[in-house]
């Protein structure tokens, strides 16, 4: 009776609580993109915590429960250096939308989750410019362009989250 247990991330047979374990791991590395040192003229980095909480929400629903978007938030806010609470709201308001759409679309496909996902994004970055920065200051070119390379990037996350999700199996 000597078992040897794989530990490899994606062995054949992932313990349950690793693969539970995953989708959190992955929204965490997301939101750690932001204390890359990327040089840039204008800071258009998407949120890729985000990104990839949606990506996980919309592919894999039960992957994440609905109280996960409100600590991955929070671990967010300490990053990103953004009011401290504001990616806890709006990750959670997030959730709750969705939920409510869900609840409308019988079927989807692809287009309607990059809507969703897209106009989440969206959402999430316009309301967190009013949360934090103040009225007048002028950052309204800036953020559209974050915008749109986060709506560009979600179907990558997208990807890369049906790739960990195939891999890591029922969980």
């Amino acid at each position: 009776m000597n078992e040897t247990i794989d530990y490899r991330p994606f062995a054949p047979t992932l313990p349950p609580g690793r693969a539970r374990a995953i989708p959190w791991i992955t929204v965490m590395a997301g939101s750690l993109m932001t204390i890359l040192p990327v040089v840039a003229t204008i800071p258009i980095l998407p949120p890729m915590g985000l990104l990839m909480l949606l990506a996980w929400r919309l592919l894999a629903r039960y992957a994440l429960r609905p109280w996960a978007a409100a600590p991955l938030g929070l671990f967010d806010d300490l990053l990103s250096g953004q009011p401290l609470g504001s990616a806890m709201l709006l990750w959670s308001a997030c959730f709750l939308v969705i939920e409510m759409v869900e609840q409308r679309l019988a079927f989807r496909d692809f287009w309607q989750e990059w809507l969703v996902g897209g106009t989440a994004i969206a959402l999430c970055l316009i309301i967190g410019r009013f949360l934090a920065v103040p009225v007048g200051a002028h950052v309204d070119t800036v953020l559209l362009a974050q915008i749109v390379t986060s709506v560009l990037l979600f179907p990558l996350a997208a990807r890369i989250v049906a790739w960990i999700d195939r891999k890591r199996g029922p969980a």
